[in-house]
């Protein structure tokens, strides 16, 4: 799982250097900013289903009919749901005249969505068979470089770019959709609505939470690229691909060790990967302070250094997302807790924009808005923490 996230980091990262001096900040960002609506739309496809469908394959593994059921299940509803957001997509293109301008590219980069309507990492992290998905991703990735430097060489390939992303992350589906139907014996079917709302139940709670982060991340580019400038939304997304390797080098620690855990309950074990990870959170937050700059520079060039102070504030985000992601895997899922998730996560909400908008508008600061990430993650720390306590769950 470590492997399979820093694959998907590291090649976006090796390829920004290239991408951010050809394309151009502005053209960057515009794909950025496309990509954020389509997480906003993808948000609405995933609708929280990997958590209890997870729990299911690990609790079932052996069951090929339950199996099958979770698999297809899945399945059925992220494609009514990725009906919808389609027709969602289609109308505010026509709708926004800004989204109309650029609605080639909102579309190109909206189909991302067809991987995630076919392609269950949840099913592979259940059967702890990741390392499958890792060697797909790989290979993939690697077949991919050669079409990025070939084809993209200025502002206007944008497009271009946009679709060897898409057909990279769809090939992937495919081939790990295969390999599940020969080696799995897995076979999508579509399942009754009847039988649906039982899963919408379940995936409801984690939809709502993820809802929220996710809401609180996109609407950070989308306020950027409104207000402040495509431009400035680059320096922004710089910021986070310094982070993003440590971010998801430790955040795969979690998802990696929550079958075991979900097994075996032990209080004793978790306080000491909570400790652990908090270590690792203040570690990585000097590492991005002492070298950060010397990252950016060898990223982005001279002219993204505004991405620095950003990248440093954002690195307390590391530590966020290490604590809460313990408190979520190891205590309140098994706990069942799943309405703790979206309180932390409405928490997490409401802090950012209690703290942006006056910011905002005392101080027209780019920065206003990197900080009230970071203090709304110790918002979610805090009050995570309290529900902890005040149910006696560790």
């Amino acid at each position: 799982m470590t492997a399979l996230q820093v694959i998907n980091s590291f090649f976006g990262i090796l390829i920004y250097p290239y991408l951010i001096r050809v394309l151009g900040a502005g053209s960057y960002g515009m794909y950025v900013f496309a990509l954020s609506v389509t997480n906003y739309l993808g948000l609405f496809i995933s609708f929280g289903f990997a958590f209890p469908a997870l729990k299911l394959i690990v609790e079932h593994k052996d069951n090929r009919q339950i199996k099958n059921e979770v698999a297809s299940a899945v399945f059925t509803s992220k494609l009514i749901l990725a009906s919808v957001s389609f027709l969602i997509l289609l109308l505010l293109i026509f709708l926004i005249p800004s989204f109309y301008k650029n609605k080639l590219l909102l579309i190109i980069v909206f189909s991302q969505v067809i991987s995630t309507v076919i392609y269950p990492v949840w099913y592979f992290q259940g059967i702890q068979k990741m390392k499958i998905i890792t060697y797909i991703q790989l290979t993939l990735r690697i077949l991919s470089l050669p079409f990025t430097f070939i084809l993209i060489k200025n502002s206007n390939d944008i497009l271009k770019y946009a679709i060897i992303v898409s057909t990279t992350n769809t090939m992937s589906a495919i081939i790990a959709l295969i390999y599940l139907y020969k080696k799995e014996l897995i076979r999508y079917h579509f399942i009754p609505l009847s039988i649906l709302k039982n899963y919408f139940k379940d995936a409801l709670p984690f939809f709502w939470s993820s809802s929220a982060g996710t809401i609180k991340e996109e609407s950070v580019n989308i306020i950027i690229g409104l207000f402040f400038g495509m431009k400035e939304l680059a320096f922004f997304n710089l910021a986070e691909k310094i982070i993003i390797i440590p971010r998801m080098l430790t955040m795969s620690i979690n998802d990696a060790l929550f079958p075991k855990i979900i097994v075996n309950n032990d209080k004793k074990s978790i306080k000491k990967i909570i400790k652990l990870e908090f270590i690792i959170g203040v570690i990585v937050f000097i590492f991005i302070a002492i070298f950060g700059k010397w990252i950016v520079f060898l990223l982005g060039g001279s002219g993204m250094l505004n991405a620095y102070p950003m990248a440093v504030i954002l690195s307390i985000t590391v530590l966020v997302w290490l604590l809460v992601g313990s408190y979520i895997s190891f205590i309140f899922v098994p706990a069942k807790k799943y309405y703790f998730v979206t309180k932390n996560q409405l928490v997490a909400l409401i802090s950012f924009f209690i703290f942006c908008v006056p910011g905002l508008l005392i101080y027209k600061n780019i920065l206003v808005i990197v900080f009230s990430l970071s203090i709304s993650g110790i918002c979610e720390i805090v009050y995570c923490n309290y529900l902890i306590k005040k149910n006696n769950l560790l």
